[in-house]
């Protein structure tokens, strides 16, 4: 089997004024729902959303997060935010990165951690549910054909 080619999610926004504080940052706790944009980008993406995963008998919740914050995001600026997968095999590993978008400066960096969940038990998978991995090989496919 040939590598799969690896899903990213990629939105851009400008920073809305109640997304800031009063010195025309965003809160920090603000980056953690723009990361979940660009996610459910990228579960889009490969059609596996988070009603698709329900109807598929699994649940994911975010185990881990971890957010680097290197400058600031400002008001009414357009910033772009790209999440990236990097593990399947056994858990879901996002990597994201906001960037400036005009100038491509990276504002932030961080990362999630998601496990699959079986609905029906409520037991955490071990390993990734078959549908996870034909989502994923449906994606590289059509990635390839696109090429």
């Amino acid at each position: 089997m040939t590598e799969l080619q690896l899903p990213q999610g990629i939105i851009e926004l400008t920073v809305p004024f109640y997304d800031v504080d009063s010195m025309d940052i965003v809160w920090h706790g603000n980056y953690l729902k723009y990361f979940e944009d660009a996610r459910c980008c990228l579960l889009d993406n490969i059609d596996y959303n988070y009603l698709t995963m329900r109807e598929s008998g699994y649940g994911w919740p975010v185990v881990d997060v971890r957010v680097k914050y290197i400058q600031p995001a400002l008001f009414n600026r357009r910033i772009r935010i790209i999440a990236s997968l990097e593990e399947w095999e056994v858990r879901l590993k996002i990597q994201y990165r906001i960037l400036d978008a005009e100038t491509g400066e990276v504002l932030t960096k961080g990362y999630s951690v998601q496990v699959a969940v079986d609905l029906a038990s409520n037991e955490m998978c071990f390993a990734t549910p078959d549908i996870l991995r034909e989502k994923l090989e449906q994606y590289s496919a059509s990635v390839g054909d696109r090429s």
